[in-house]
């Protein structure tokens, strides 16, 4: 999906954006409390006050979230409507994460464990994260795995309800709502006010001049982001082309230590040449030497040595050149 499909025009948005969705159900208290109890199938307390992107950061590193729609009621529930507009894998993680999120709220507040309340964690999804199995309502709770008539007893419920599903599992006026969510068209009765909601509030200037500022904001950040992101890949370029100058700097040393080291081998082997061809000259000198003393004495090689103090240790090689 392009960004700037992402970023719509206030006027364009509708019930399943964020935005909308936080605004409508927390300016209409009774309007969200009948999309409770349309989802619960069932009459609740009454709610004294809807809290829209309530952020919760109470862990060690900071780290917390922000409820799209949060509410307490007179009966001791609380409830968590989240809209989401695409799927996601790790949804029952989240939603786990979600719930201990409330729990850990609530101890801070200085309940005991005995005083924890009821929750409820629905999230409405425009896709079905379960489309093997079709249906729009998905209801969990705990349960004994031997012996599933045997509950739990933790008071935690998670709701997932899908706008897609070919099964008839929920009720019509529940149906006309997951149809809304897809096709906008408003043929029940609640989905005909919660449209209007919608119409008004695109009306909304206060709320119009909240969303263009949250759009400049993100933008903003955005840019940032990549600024922030240019910066980092300059940085490593340059960080690469550093280490690269460096193992260049080094390898030239090397290249340069193995070429000294190969002209010092090659001035050696000269050197041995030298010396050796300088052994073979002095040979033939003393073997010149020793021809010219049997010459002219008339004597033997080895009194022509023997004259001349040839070591003995020699005398053998002089002696085979000089047969």
């Amino acid at each position: 999906m392009s960004e700037a499909k992402k970023r719509k025009q206030y006027e364009e948005l509708d019930f399943t954006d964020d935005f909308m969705f936080c605004k409508i159900l927390q300016s209409d208290k009774n309007l969200c409390k009948e999309l409770t109890e349309l989802i619960l199938s069932r009459k609740i307390g009454e709610i004294p006050q809807v809290d829209s992107q309530k952020p919760i950061e109470i862990t060690a590193d900071g780290k917390g979230i922000r409820f799209d729609v949060y509410m307490e009621d007179d009966e001791s529930t609380v409830y968590d409507i989240e809209m989401q507009t695409t799927t996601y894998e790790d949804l029952p993680k989240r939603m786990r994460y979600y719930q201990s999120m409330i729990d850990l709220n609530l101890i801070e507040r200085g309940a005991k464990y005995k005083e924890l309340k009821k929750s409820y964690i629905i999230f409405i999804c425009l896709e079905n994260p379960y489309s093997e199995s079709g249906l729009h309502k998905y209801s969990f709770k705990t349960v004994c795995v031997e012996d599933p008539f045997v509950e739990f007893q933790d008071d935690l419920f998670k709701i997932i309800l899908s706008a897609e599903g070919d099964k008839s599992d929920v009720s019509d006026e529940m149906g006309a709502f997951l149809s809304y969510l897809s096709d906008k068209k408003a043929y029940s009765d609640f989905t005909k006010r919660l449209h209007q909601r919608v119409l008004a509030a695109r009306e909304h200037v206060e709320w119009r001049r909240e969303y263009m500022t949250l759009l400049e904001r993100d933008e903003r950040m955005r840019e940032e982001g990549r600024e922030e992101v240019r910066k980092e890949a300059e940085k490593r370029v340059l960080e690469a082309e550093e280490k690269k100058s460096k193992a260049e700097e080094k390898a030239s040393k090397a290249e340069e230590k193995a070429s000294k080291a190969e002209e010092k081998a090659s001035k050696a082997e000269e050197k041995a040449l030298k010396a050796e061809k300088e052994i073979v000259i002095t040979e033939e000198i003393v073997i010149r030497a020793i021809r010219d003393k049997m010459n002219s004495d008339m004597i033997s090689a080895t009194e022509a040595m023997d004259k001349m103090n040839i070591p003995a240790e020699l005398r053998e090689k002089y002696t085979t050149r000089l047969v």
